[in-house]
């Protein structure tokens, strides 16, 4: 191969599938506290779950942008739940799919509206049974909208009433603010103030659940355990900068913290939205291969 020929490849943006599935082992490898990392599994679900999760479904993202948004969404929980034997991306799923589905030369905010608002009551459908399919911990049960009642004609409406108290259903109501307004601009700070990869997405998901209280905790546990644990992660981060002995302390307690209740605290709906902004910040790259997650 010529200079010009690796020149020329080296060039090629990451498609699709490869960000989406890049998105989501970046998200499980960096040591996240509270969550599921290479030197942390929990009794159901394994760092090696996350990896097998990203690559099966890694073909379905790849085609989203031409096929309907709630059958990509169930063919790819349905990829999941055949390789592995629990939930592990069903919050990452239903966050990237609108993304993916955003042709390549549109921006995603106005993309991402465009896709939202061009849903049918299929789409409802699909994706109320991939959620029921891939049974998340701690759903419980609503009075409007549940998903295991008959799903509505319009997701979108549906997901605005469950936005208070569910942060992925926020996105859909919201046109992704957070994702695209929060944690992909605050990647693209920690990257550019010199953090290595890994480090970055740390503290950026610090930053989220220190800022955005994690729903899934407060669906567990209530919202004063979700409080408290967003009081936690605003403590690591006045404790000093990821170059700092003081902040990895406090890290580390937090860490504990998380993970003595089983891992009932687990902040997983803030590792969804680190997930979805990783996404985007691959998409748009800003994150660019060759990709270096250590120090």
């Amino acid at each position: 191969m010529s200079v010009r020929q690796q020149q020329d490849q080296d060039a090629q943006p990451l498609s699709i599938g490869q960000c989406a599935a890049l998105a989501t082992i970046i998200e499980a490898t960096a040591p996240k506290p509270g969550n599921v990392h290479r030197g942390a599994d929990f009794s159901d679900a394994s760092y090696p779950d996350f990896v097998v999760a990203a690559v099966v479904t890694m073909p379905i993202f790849e085609r989203a942008v031409d096929a309907p948004l709630g059958e990509t969404i169930l063919q790819a929980v349905d990829a999941t739940r055949r390789a592995v034997r629990t939930n592990t991306n069903l919050g990452t799923i239903l966050l990237i799919v609108p993304l993916a589905k955003v042709p390549r030369d549109k921006p995603l905010g106005p993309g991402v509206r465009d896709v939202l608002g061009q849903l049918s009551p299929a789409d409802a459908r699909d994706v109320y049974e991939a959620i029921r399919r891939a049974g998340p911990g701690g759903l419980g049960r609503v009075e409007t909208a549940d998903v295991h009642d008959e799903p509505p004609a319009d997701l979108v409406a549906a997901m605005g009433l469950a936005a208070e108290h569910d942060m992925v259903a926020r996105q859909y109501a919201e046109n992704f603010q957070q994702v695209l307004g929060v944690v992909r601009p605050w990647l693209s700070e920690a990257l550019a103030a010199g953090l290595s990869l890994r480090a970055a997405v740390v503290h950026v998901h610090l930053r989220l659940m220190s800022e955005y209280p994690d729903s899934l905790i407060a669906r567990r546990l209530g919202i004063d355990v979700a409080h408290q644990a967003a009081g936690m992660a605003a403590s690591v981060l006045a404790a000093g900068g990821p170059h700092d002995e003081a902040y990895h302390e406090a890290l580390g307690d937090l860490d504990f913290w998380l993970r003595s209740d089983g891992h009932r605290r687990n902040p997983g709906t803030t590792a969804d939205l680190i997930a979805a902004g990783l996404f985007a910040a691959l998409r748009d790259g800003i994150i660019k291969a060759p990709l270096r997650l250590a120090e």
